[in-house]
């Protein structure tokens, strides 16, 4: 008995690093977005933003001419011919780049992305067309406007003080949402996609004809996955901490306890999901189904607020978004075991329940 479950994990650790993509998707990939959106978004030394300017016709009287040719210089960008850069002791450096082009090639800029804003001059006013909706347009709006009509961008009686406490950073933010959605991936992916495979290739036929103890099966395949949950986990956490100071500032217990009832669930979600699909294409299927709706929902890059309020309640009880959270809550809050007791049991019994029913209708060939 002791053999056969020891060789039949074996198998499934073998399985694993036979493949180079699963080990790229499962400790690669994470580092690298959280290293790329990390430096994108923490500690940027300055803000840079691209504006168009359309002159008017009588250019001796124009206040956007007047402004480009005294108070900018020579753009150190290639495609932008000025350039004004206001470096403020509060909020620091921003560089904003203009460009003097015609109103049809500015909107294609604008439709492109190369800038956030176009400016244009009318009866002596200067007129901003932007997207109110964009942040990045707002913000290069308020900057130049109070370049141009000379005005600080910070108000003589405020005092900005920057946040020093942990876990307001964007990265602090993001890891725990990257190590939430690789362990979704990691088990459905893993677990869900290979038996169905196994299943396609009619080697859950040949298995179940050996000895082997059906359950063992399973047990194996659960305790390699968490395995290498684990080891995602400390991969991740290690370079976060390294790199941008991210550490757990709430229980160990905690978080133990939230990645374990974490990755429970999106096992038994895993042995559902494969229950019955004989098909990797329809498998296929069914995995994108449920891991891109949760990865664009459930705040794994950006929270979830700002999505419609009606809408927020349903987001708010995602598998993955109770996960993420929690590890948020634990990592960058202090929690305890105490206040993430709610989501720990929602995703432990549901983690239960789609395994016992999907152990219950399992096709084993």
């Amino acid at each position: 008995m002791g053999k056969q479950f020891s060789q039949l994990l074996i198998i499934q650790f073998k399985e694993f690093f036979r493949e180079p993509g699963a080990l790229f998707w499962s400790f690669i990939f994470p580092i690298l977005m959280s290293f790329a959106l990390g430096m994108a978004f923490t500690d940027k030394p300055e803000i840079t933003q691209h504006a168009a300017v359309v002159l008017p016709t009588a250019k001796d009287s124009s206040i956007l001419n007047s402004y480009l040719n005294t108070k900018c210089k020579k753009s150190s960008v290639a495609k932008f011919e000025f350039q004004n850069t206001v470096d403020n002791n509060e909020l620091g450096k921003t560089t904003t780049h203009f460009l003097p082009t015609t109103l049809i090639e500015s909107e294609r800029m604008m439709k492109r992305g190369q800038i956030e804003i176009i400016l244009t001059e009318n009866n002596g006013k200067i007129n901003y067309h932007f997207d109110p909706a964009n942040s990045a347009s707002r913000l290069a709006y308020m900057t130049i406007s109070a370049m141009i009509d000379g005005k600080n961008i910070v108000s003589k009686n405020a005092v900005i003080k920057p946040l020093q406490t942990k876990g307001t950073r964007y990265i602090d933010f993001l890891v725990p949402g990257l190590l939430a959605m690789g362990i979704m991936s990691s088990c459905l992916w893993g677990i869900s996609y290979g038996l169905i495979e196994k299943r396609s290739k009619k080697l859950l036929r040949r298995l179940v004809a050996t000895p082997m103890k059906k359950y063992w099966f399973m047990i194996t395949m659960f305790i390699s996955r968490f395995v290498f949950a684990i080891l995602e986990t400390i991969a991740l956490l290690t370079f976060a901490y390294f790199v941008f100071g991210v550490t757990i500032q709430g229980s160990m217990i905690a978080f133990a306890a939230i990645l374990i009832s974490g990755s429970f669930f999106f096992m038994g979600l895993s042995i559902l999901l494969a229950s019955r699909t004989a098909n990797t294409q329809v498998g296929n299927g069914f995995i994108s189904a449920i891991t891109m709706p949760m990865m664009l929902l459930s705040g794994v890059f950006f929270s979830y607020s700002n999505f419609p309020d009606v809408v927020i309640p349903i987001i708010k009880y995602l598998p993955l978004t109770l996960f993420a959270d929690s590890l948020r809550s634990i990592i960058n809050e202090g929690y305890g075991v105490a206040e993430i007791m709610k989501p720990l049991l929602i995703l432990s019994l549901t983690g239960l329940g789609t395994f016992f029913v999907g152990l219950k209708i399992y096709k084993w060939y």
